[in-house]
């Protein structure tokens, strides 16, 4: 019976003898070995009653069978439906009562806690180590399984958005969404059964588990698996990649420690990152340590991967490339579309969107278009050669004084002051403009935000100029190393408004 991810992803591991998984302590685990683990997985999760179209919530640590979960779920047809490891159990209620999981993986160590919240939830355990209940269930069971029979438009996932802005969205995606995605990846990026991918990254994200894996997976390839971000781990496994995801914090902290140099990944042919902007400042002195320029990326919960910057050709800093092949881009205001060059709302089109929110039909008609185009809710420029620059998102955007002010362009020239790390500008309420622009400025303690503001003063037209300005050790940042703007706005939201605001 067909079952198309499956077949693609999962039943060519079938008499692999060569690594798929290699582990931090240098243990492997060989694609024939994973594909077992996958089968007594999926085996023991059917016994629990877990069959096609039931949703299988997973808030556990990043392990091999944590991995083989996902294929479990590929397998019986379930929507997978990975949460993040740091949410709290009021949190975790949410998503549970919203999506109604049948079975509920968590890590032991959590279970008194989750138990509380998981409702009709069936709940079973999973450590890092890859004991638990669900591990003793599958011990017994057979390492073979034949896939339940699936098509390209039924969901293979619901992944929730943060919900900064209001209640978390479940974004459906089927089997097509991210299948369609993994194969322009593999191809686009050329990856190979020769190359092998170092992540580091989280696997209830879309950029660890279904950009990383899932082309890894089509591929052939294999991966280093890391259970997060380490230094020592990967100055130590670097040398033995052929190719690496990360964000941007990953990039950072390697280029402050002086062992990290060109002779260290002379055998990386790819480095890509993605989840937040990475600084123009930090593309160029990566390419002068390494001789690399990172590849940057676009891409949304909704839509797994928009854009790429080209793998041949020139990587351009402070852009995300051009739309992916099969992918359509266009950058609308006023309910047109605009010309190369004019700044607007970027909206996509193509078999990577997904199929709406989950029991949100009212949100799903705002923002997914009935023709397939997407509002991103990312605002964005195209210029004369294609390349499609990220300026912020809509909800970002600071209307002062009746102008409109787009924080990236402040923030880029606030970024080239000295001293300054990093900087994240937002708008707060102002008594005479409605909105002021407030930023804030990761640096030493030597800084001074009112200098800073100042030396870029004649670079900007007067409604764009920072009202006022703040010096923090570090900017606040999620799992993915996105600045958390709604935290830094709900911190300073009374700076201007105070009975006993600062002069």
């Amino acid at each position: 019976m067909p079952n198309p991810m499956f077949d693609a992803l999962f039943a060519p591991l079938a008499g692999r003898d060569s690594p798929l998984l290699i582990l931090a302590d240098g243990r492997t685990i060989s694609g024939d070995a994973f594909l077992a683990m996958v089968a007594r997985l999926a085996h023991a999760l059917r016994a629990e009653g877990v069959g096609p179209g039931d949703r299988l919530a997973v808030q556990v640590a990043k392990s091999p069978e944590a991995f083989a979960i996902y294929g479990a779920a590929v397998a019986l047809g379930a929507v997978f439906l990975p949460l993040n490891t740091a949410y709290t159990p009021a949190e975790v209620a949410y998503f549970l009562g919203d999506a109604e999981p049948r079975v509920f993986l968590c890590d032991p160590a959590r279970q008194a806690d989750l138990t509380r919240v998981a409702g009709s939830a069936r709940v079973l355990t999973l450590a890092a180590d890859g004991t638990g209940t669900l591990a003793d269930r599958a011990a017994a069971q057979p390492g073979t399984i034949t896939p339940a029979d699936r098509g390209e438009d039924d969901l293979a996932a619901l992944l929730y958005t943060s919900g900064t802005t209001g209640r978390s969205k479940g974004a459906m995606l089927s089997q097509r969404n991210l299948l369609s995605n993994a194969r322009v990846l593999a191809d686009l990026w050329r990856f190979t059964d020769r190359d092998i991918l170092l992540n580091a990254l989280p696997i209830f994200h879309t950029h660890g588990l279904f950009v990383a894996g899932n082309t890894v997976l089509l591929s052939g390839a294999s991966m280093i698996f890391l259970p997060g971000f380490d230094q020592e781990a990967m100055i130590r496994w670097l040398p033995k990649a052929t190719a690496m995801m990360g964000v941007p914090t990953f990039y950072t902290r390697l280029l402050d420690d002086p062992r990290f140099t060109r002779d260290l990944v002379a055998g990386i042919r790819l480095f890509v990152s993605g989840s937040a902007p990475l600084l123009a400042e930090t593309h160029r002195a990566f390419e002068d340590r390494t001789g690399h320029r990172i590849l940057e990326r676009y891409g949304m919960t909704e839509t797994n991967m928009n854009t790429s910057n080209p793998y041949e050709g020139e990587r351009r800093a402070g852009t995300v490339g051009f739309p992916l092949p099969g992918v359509e881009l266009r950058i609308m205001a006023d309910g047109r579309e605009l010309p190369p060059g004019e700044v607007g709302v970027i909206e996509v089109r193509g078999p990577n969107v997904f199929q709406g929110y989950w029991r949100m039909p009212e949100k799903t008609a705002e923002e997914l278009r009935p023709d397939g185009w997407f509002i991103t809710g990312d605002v964005g420029v195209v210029d004369d050669r294609g390349y499609v620059t990220i300026v912020g998102r809509a909800k970002d955007l600071i209307i002062s004084g009746g102008f409109n002010v787009y924080p990236k362009e402040v923030e880029l020239l606030l970024d080239e002051v000295p001293g300054v790390k990093e900087s994240a500008v937002i708008g707060l309420p102002h008594p005479d403009f409605g909105e002021a622009v407030f930023a804030v400025l990761s640096g030493g303690a030597g800084l001074d935000g009112a200098a800073a503001v100042d030396a870029i003063r004649d670079r900007l037209a007067r409604f764009k100029q920072p009202k006022a300005a703040v010096v923090v050790p570090d900017l606040p940042r999620n799992a993915m190393g996105k600045v958390q703007k709604a935290e830094l706005r709900a911190r300073y939201k009374d700076w201007f408004t105070a009975p006993d605001k600062p002069a």
